[in-house]
């Protein structure tokens, strides 16, 4: 009998176990969905447009704060609350002629987020994204990847003006660092106010937002120019500028949305509240051929039957000069009534579109690339690869815009998640500082991945943190990027705030187990290698005479100084030099050329070897000498240490 009612009271107390597990499941599912929702929903399209709410300004900053965020693009809105949030007194202020927060997004109107999606799914069905945090917290608040610009500026505004810690200071005419006496640390800002008086404004730390990375600059951070570290200074992306059509019904989105349905390009789709396709528009032909080029159509829809558009792009504009950018305006305003009267030929639903004005500001993809304390690199990118100091994630394809009418762009490979280093934040030779957004301290391929704005979000919610500990730890932003303990809080804490920053595991790509892939990376690091959105480089491929004369030219332009020779010579009695397989001794003899080494074709192979510029490792890879695949030519760029040991 007693063991009965121990049996018995063993048993209620299993099913009051189990009853009370089921409920605790439930309420965390109950939970995660409500927080999927939260960050992952949206407001969706709608005919009800938003009036946008004025910014108030403050007329004069306080003399002393915790931390100066200058810029307010979305990276320095999060940079801002997140600093705001940890406790610290924050001065948003930007140099710009601004009335609105969201800078690029909301002024240069490039509506349309290139989103950092994960390879998962979320709880819900829907695409997940990286890093979440602050960037979900305000995406919850707009009508989806693409939104209507006031309703962007508004969210911004709404998350700024709720944090008691933020004064915001537009308008200002400029915005000078303050550095220690002798010492290269900021202190603070010397900033000139709208009716051109000035002001001293001390602060333990500066976050430097702007897209150009202008406070870093002036404060003596070093940086490279666009194309720079890859040989080419004078190039840089493309700028464009934005325009709006109206008369977008429902009925015009709907015909676009048939139309790309029924396109079989992957280039092409439509949801919503986007549209990217018509890729027949890179057919327009400019009046200013030299200077403009359409690419295909990236719409995002706004709130009042209009469109914005991201596809003309302008060339040769020097963007820190107010001259250059004036004109750039004037070639974009002169070129769009024939855009649009392009498209409206070319496609019978566009027949009723209007052009209906051009965006505030250019958006302008690329000029400094600052030096930190880590450099991101290609490889970083494209192999997936982690951090220990990792503060955010990027999964965007490596996309390198035009650099000319002529170019055709590229794209490099698609990565699946990648971590940004804490230490690409912290500028070299400069403490007190940090830079956030495209400026930051990338290499300028893997910045065609990372300078989109959810990255930069990332980013800056990392940074407004990071002031937090440098203050309660009392260390130099570089003293805690050179320390595990601190970093390990620093990402505690961003976990806390709503973000997902955890290690990286994830199988190899098929590229990496590749016998000669130690070419491919040096290939990729020059920029003479391509994988596009399927990361297949070719690498079996078999390679041609004409294509190495063509690689190596390429790889002249990180030391022309080196290349004395004219490489076109070694295939200068070559018939159908882009058809014939390419022998190890034809490709040496190309090399020896535009080295201007003196050697026949028979003798070029031991020239190089002879020169330390080839050696038995890659010889001994390369499996058939007289049918080189595109991975054998790829280390034979690999030995002549281009770029890496300054030789040739």
């Amino acid at each position: 009998m007693a063991n009965s009612n121990r049996d018995t009271s063993s048993s209620k107390g299993w099913l009051w176990l189990m009853g009370t597990l089921i409920v605790l499941a439930v309420l965390a599912t109950a939970a995660s969905l409500y927080y999927q929702y939260k960050h992952h929903a949206h407001g969706g399209h709608s005919l009800a447009k938003q009036e946008i709410e004025e910014v108030k300004s403050v007329k004069k900053a306080r003399e002393v704060y915790d931390v100066i965020v200058v810029g307010t693009d979305p990276e320095g809105v999060a940079a801002a609350v997140s600093a705001a949030r940890n406790g610290l007194t924050t001065l948003l202020v930007d140099g710009r002629n601004r009335e609105i927060l969201g800078g690029l997004m909301t002024l240069g109107w490039i509506n349309s987020i290139d989103m950092n999606y994960s390879s998962n799914k979320n709880i819900l069905g829907k695409d997940d994204v990286f890093n979440k945090g602050f960037f979900s917290e305000w995406y919850a608040k707009i009508e989806g990847d693409s939104f209507d610009v006031n309703t962007a500026a508004n969210a911004f505004y709404e998350l700024v003006k709720k944090e008691k810690n933020i004064d915001v200071l537009l308008k200002t005419k400029k915005i000078e660092p303050i550095l220690l006496q002798g010492k290269n640390v900021v202190q603070g800002a010397t900033i000139t106010l709208e009716n051109g008086s000035t002001q001293v404004v001390k602060a333990s730390s500066v976050i430097d937002a702007t897209q150009d990375g202008d406070f870093a600059a002036a404060a003596g951070v070093p940086f490279t120019i666009g194309h720079e570290d890859i040989g080419d200074p004078k190039s840089k992306m493309a700028v464009t500028l934005a325009f709006r059509l109206k008369n977008v019904t429902p009925e015009v989105w709907n015909l676009m949305a048939k139309r790309l349905n029924g396109d079989n390009d992957s280039g092409s789709g439509v949801n919503e509240v986007s549209v990217y396709g018509y890729k027949e528009m890179s057919n327009y032909p400019p009046l200013n051929k030299e200077r403009a080029k359409m690419r295909g159509l990236n719409m995002g829809r706004e709130n009042d039957n209009t469109v914005l558009i991201n596809s003309l792009q302008i060339f040769g504009v020097d963007t820190f000069d107010p001259k250059s950018v004036q004109e750039a305006f004037e070639i974009g305003k002169k070129e769009l009534p024939n855009v649009v009267a392009y498209m409206q030929k070319s496609f019978p639903e566009f027949a009723s579109l209007e052009l209906a004005g051009t965006a505030p500001e250019l958006y302008v993809r690329e000029t400094r690339h600052m030096q930190g304390e880590y450099r991101l690199n290609i490889i970083d990118v494209c192999t997936n690869n982690d951090q220990w100091d990792r503060i955010g994630f990027g999964s965007y394809p490596v996309d390198i815009q035009r650099t000319a009418p002529t170019d055709s762009g590229n794209v490099v490979c698609k990565p699946k998640q990648y971590a940004i280093p804490f230490r690409s934040l912290v500028p070299q030779k400069v403490d007190g500082l940090l830079v956030v957004g495209r400026a930051a301290s990338y290499d300028t391929l893997p910045h065609g991945s990372a300078r989109v704005i959810p990255t930069g979000m990332a980013e800056g919610e990392a940074a407004g943190a990071a002031a937090m500990f440098a203050k309660k730890e009392k260390l130099t932003f570089r003293q805690i990027a050179a320390s595990k303990e601190v970093v390990s809080k620093l990402q505690e804490q961003l976990n806390k705030q709503g973000m997902e920053i955890q290690p990286i595991t994830l199988k190899p790509q098929p590229f990496m187990e590749h016998k000669e892939y130690e070419g491919l990376k040096s290939a990729l690091l020059l920029g003479l290698a391509s994988g596009a959105y399927d990361n297949n480089f070719h690498l079996d491929d078999p390679a041609n005479p004409k294509r190495m004369v063509n690689l190596v030219s390429g790889a002249k332009k990180m030391k022309p100084e080196a290349f004395s020779g004219d490489v076109t010579q070694a295939i200068a009695k070559l018939e159908n030099a882009d058809k014939i397989p390419l022998s190890l001794e034809q490709a040496s003899f190309t090399i020896t050329q535009a080295l201007g080494l003196k050697a026949a074709a028979n003798e070029a192979q031991a020239k190089l070897v002879e020169n330390k510029l080839l050696t038995e490792a890659s010889l001994n890879l390369i499996a058939d000498k007289q049918k080189l695949t595109n991975a054998d030519t790829y280390l034979l760029i690999k030995d002549l240490k281009i770029g890496v040991t300054g030789k040739p």
